[in-house]
Order: C-alpha cells, then structure tokens, then sequence
C-alpha cells in the first residue's frame, strides 16, 4: 500500500471514531440498594421496589441499574457496603432500615437516599421534619414501632386470662428500646406483667421459645426487626410447635404458622420508596420530598393455628381481621 492511500485509510477510519463513541448507548443510572438481612425472604419487597421503580419510568436492566449490598444479618458490615456503593459510585441509595440509613448517611451527604425505616425519622436526627426533609434524605416510614404496642392489646384481647405476656426483641436492633419501653408501658396499662427475651441469631430464636414455655407465658408479642423479618417462617413454625399464641407484624409469620400479624403494608412501602427513587433520578431533590407515612394497616388471623391451639377466637377479632386463614 502506498503511502498516500495509508494516510487516505487512516484518515477516514479516524473520522467515524467521534460518530462511533456517540452511537454507544449512555451508561444507566444506578440504584444501591443496601439491606442489612439476605435476598431470602426479602424478594417480595425487592419486588416492589422494582415495581415502585417502573411505575416512574424505570425498569430494572433497561433504564436503570441496581446494585444490591447485602449485610447477611452482620450489621457491622452495612458501613464498608455502603462505602462500596458510594465508591461505585451509585446516582440513588436506596437504605431498607434504621442501621442502613445510618450507614448510608455516614458515607456520603451528596448522593441522594431514599429510605425505608420503622421508626422516627425526624428524632433519629435523619430529616428535619416530615413535610420539608431538607438535606439529601427522605422516604417512607411504616408503623410498625407504634404498632407493638396494639399487638400487645390484640393477644391480650385474645388471651385476657393470661397474667403475663412475652416480648420477644433483637438486642441488636437499634430500636429495641424504644420497642421495650412502648410495650412495658401497654403492659402497665393492661396490668399485665412483660418479659423481654432477647435474640440475634437463630440459635437464640430456639432457645427464646423453649424459655417461653418454662415462663408459662399467655402468649408473646415479636418485636419489629429486619433479623426477624427474614425468619418469619421459622418464627411461625416455633409459636406453633410449642403451642404458644404469638402475633408478629408481617402476613409471611400467620402463614408459616404463626397465629396473628399486624402491620402496616411493607411491600406497599417499598413500592412507594421505588417510586421515590425513580423520582430523585428524574432530577427531584429528596429535600423536597415530603416523608412517606404507611397508613394501611393489616390484620391476619390463622384461623387453623388458632383451633390448634385450642383457643376461640373473639367474633370482634375475625370481624377486623383483613384476611383470614382457614
């Protein structure tokens, strides 16, 4: 080849390099999603998320990415994953607790993050208020804390014979205090006596309820907790297998064989967080994002545990119950 015709080539190959870059698809925007359990038994919610996120445009894969952190029940991890999403860097953190938010909002105060917490947003020191979040947070909070205390009311309701009740918490939850002195109060008020059992892992789970039986407890109130969220199913088949009438806050526990559960909707508050998110990558700021509150609030019976357990549910219980379990 002569060296005229090699310049020719070259040339004209270098001139659709600028038209080649530009015809490359641009990068998606990334959503972190850090959680301090597992994928196990939190598909439902990544699910609504996912739907959260499509309902504003988005679609997982085709315009947006999402990067997931899981703590696997280790919440001394949720810093350096958190670390990492900042690192990655991610457009949108997405934070599914109290401990997650508190990690997120430790790595950055630029990047945007939604969240999704069961207790005060505002006392935690996370927004300054619910109406005008200011800074960059903002999302969804359910009831789930406040509600301990009517779960309380509603194995009492059922159980009114019985003197003293359980409360079953994770010690290492950063809620649990608050979680304690709510239903210590209830208790007072009921003129029941509370015995708080302590868990954080699923060896301690086992042990709780071999105590329950020694305590010869009336029945026992699940504290609201991720580490408990993603063993419902355990939690269930134990309340069942040592006979002990037992409300938790999530449908997945009377399922599994738990007696009751009460809560506000979690799978409607991680699509409400997804369709926060979706906002904040449109360009919205999370200071401008009033703070969500979960108002649905569900109660599921399982009508066969509760024949298992020889007790006759209250006609006043089934009529509020939102579903029943034959």
């Amino acid at each position: 080849m002569r060296r005229r015709e090699f310049i020719t080539l070259f040339g004209g190959a270098a001139a659709t390099w600028p038209l080649a870059a530009r015809a490359q698809p641009p990068a998606l925007p990334v959503v972190g999603f850090l959680n301090p359990t597992s994928l196990d038994g939190y598909r439902p919610m990544v699910d609504a998320f996912r739907q959260g996120l499509k309902e504003s445009g988005y679609v997982e894969g085709r315009d947006v990415a999402i990067e997931y952190r899981w703590a696997e029940g280790q919440h001394d991890r949720l810093q350096a994953l958190a670390a990492e999403l900042v690192r990655r860097p991610v457009t949108v953190i997405f934070a599914t607790s109290t401990a997650a938010v508190l990690a997120a909002r430790a790595a950055t105060t630029t990047i945007p993050i939604v969240f999704f917490i069961a207790a005060d947003p505002v006392q935690l020191g996370l927004v300054t208020s619910l109406s005008r979040p200011g800074g960059n947070l903002t999302g969804v909070v359910s009831l789930n804390v406040e509600l301990a205390a009517k779960r309380l009311e509603l194995v009492h309701e059922l159980v009114p014979a019985a003197n003293t009740i359980a409360l079953l918490v994770n010690p290492t939850d950063s809620n649990v205090e608050t979680t304690v002195t709510s239903l210590r109060a209830a208790a007072r008020d009921l003129g029941l006596q509370l015995h708080v059992l302590r868990a954080s892992t699923e060896r301690e789970i086992d042990d709780a309820f071999v105590a329950l039986s020694q305590l010869k407890a009336g029945g026992v109130v699940i504290g609201p907790d991720t580490f408990f969220n993603t063993r419902s199913e355990q939690l269930g088949v134990l309340a069942s297998r040592h006979g002990v009438p037992a409300i938790y806050q999530y449908r997945e526990f009377a399922v599994a064989g738990g007696l009751m559960s009460y809560s506000a909707d979690i799978a409607e508050s991680h699509r409400l967080a997804g369709d926060y998110a979706g906002r904040v990558l449109k360009g919205e700021k999370p200071a401008d994002l009033p703070v969500q509150q979960a108002t649905k609030v569900e109660l599921i019976i399982n009508l066969k545990t509760a024949r298992m357990l020889g007790l006759a549910m209250p006609t006043a219980l089934l009529v509020r119950a939102d579903e029943v379990i034959e």
